[in-house]
């Protein structure tokens, strides 16, 4: 592989070359695919947002997210493979036991972002942060940062409300800064909160966690970044696209509920977003894909934004 190393910036000599080498300081951004929901005939969890992960050496000027590290990547001149990891199918009725698919990885040279957890009734899926409890699985929370990386990628999912009848509630799945919220009587809960960062120079939250579904009870809104709203008795809504945001819960009406089961939301796309010096030749395919120059310190910097999987050439 062309990486060469990961250097905190305490130990970088800048964005140029070593021994006639010609090789760059990249900054990354690397957003996994958002968890998909379940639908089954009563409330289900939120799904957990996929990975966030982030570098930024103080040679840059952007505001980061807090979950930024300091080690960027030092990369020599060639061609990298770019993998935005696509956002977990929802899934409609089906068994109670089901669960909502898994976010897709999200993958940059050495950095590697796990997409979020998928949320069922009785189960939740741990992933870069962990999807929400539905009413039947209870204390059963789905871990985040899994596998763990420093800083974390990701947080926990929140409980859901247990109960035999209505109202019943599920858990929010996790988001990249904080965990879901537990599901009580009467309110499914919010999924947790998204990161902020200003990499492509504004700021942007990505990584929201999906919100937790009712059962003649409030939905759960989903977190800033792109996480799906819960439904009260219907459809729980997508996460955005190119947020890596969780998918919102249904909130079904079984039988007691008088109507049908409702379906899950689907999750969230990734995004990768790199930074090179200015200095650098800097080209992204395919053409979806686009590559825009941003003044800077030290002779500006270059941004290549992915939305879709392809190839990235520094030169």
């Amino acid at each position: 592989m062309p990486l060469l190393s990961t250097r905190g910036a305490s130990s970088a000599k800048g964005f140029g070359l070593t021994s006639g080498l010609k090789q760059f300081m990249v900054d990354y951004l690397v957003v996994a695919g958002g968890g998909g929901a379940f639908g089954p005939d009563r409330a289900g969890g939120g799904a957990g947002a996929g990975g966030f992960r982030e570098s930024k050496s103080p040679l840059r000027s952007f505001t980061a997210s807090p979950l930024a590290s300091s080690d960027s990547l030092i990369l020599k001149a060639d061609t990298y493979t770019v993998t935005v990891g696509g956002g977990g199918p929802g899934a409609g009725t089906g068994p109670a036991t089901g669960q909502g698919n898994p976010g897709n990885d999200s993958i940059f040279s050495s950095i590697t972002s796990t997409g979020g957890g998928g949320a069922g009734y009785y189960s939740a899926a741990t992933g870069g942060s962990g999807a929400g409890g539905g009413s039947g699985a209870g204390t059963g929370l789905a871990a985040g940062n899994t596998p763990p990386t420093s800083p974390p990628q990701g947080n926990d999912g929140g409980n859901g409300f247990t109960g035999f009848y209505n109202p019943v509630a599920g858990g929010g799945g996790g988001g990249a800064t904080s965990a879901g919220s537990t599901g009580v009587s009467g309110q499914a809960g919010p999924g947790g909160n998204g990161a902020t960062t200003s990499f492509s120079n504004s700021p942007v939250t990505y990584a929201g966690g999906g919100g937790g579904g009712g059962q003649n009870a409030g939905g759960g809104s989903g977190g800033p970044g792109g996480g799906g709203n819960g439904a009260n008795n219907g459809v729980g809504s997508p996460g955005s696209a190119n947020t890596g945001g969780g998918g919102g819960a249904n909130g079904g009406t079984g039988p007691e509920g008088g109507g049908q089961p409702g379906v899950g939301g689907n999750g969230g796309s990734g995004i990768i977003i790199i930074r090179a010096p200015g200095t650098a030749g800097v080209s992204a395919s395919p053409g979806t894909n686009t590559v825009t120059t941003l003044p800077a310190p030290a002779g500006g910097c270059k941004v290549a934004t992915f939305t879709v999987s392809g190839s990235l050439t520094l030169s």
